[in-house]
């Protein structure tokens, strides 16, 4: 057996070759682990492609993970969160906020516009 660490991306690209020679998702995990021990890819990675590549999605590259938008209950931050930093002139406060009995302070830090350094309150 050879030293070779095969990506993902050619891990996948296998499956799409055992895809099209007919062959199951459990034969397919089989022989990458025949082939790459344990760099092979996991029995239910190899059903998630292989449900894939029935719907017609060959498409094998890394998909860009998206991080959730975030909200805001508390409609002071948002407000500060929302401001144009390029019309502040002064700095502003902090906010208390109280979650599970516990009271956190943020401190919100601006550049002030008169002398461009970072301010603080």
């Amino acid at each position: 057996m050879s030293n070779f660490v095969p990506e993902n991306y050619d891990l996948r690209t296998a499956l799409i070759f055992y895809y099209h020679l007919k062959k199951t998702a459990a034969e397919s995990h089989r022989m990458l682990v025949e082939a790459y021990d344990e760099h092979a890819l996991d029995k239910s990675q190899c059903f998630e492609w292989f449900k894939k590549f029935k719907s017609g999605d060959f498409d094998v590259r890394n998909e860009e993970r998206r991080k959730p938008p975030k909200k805001f209950e508390d409609s002071e931050l948002q407000a500060l969160l929302d401001e144009d930093d390029g019309n502040l002139t002064t700095t502003h406060g902090s906010i208390k906020c109280d979650t599970r009995s516990h009271l956190h302070t943020f401190e919100i830090h601006r550049k002030d516009s008169e002398d461009g350094k970072m301010g603080s309150t």
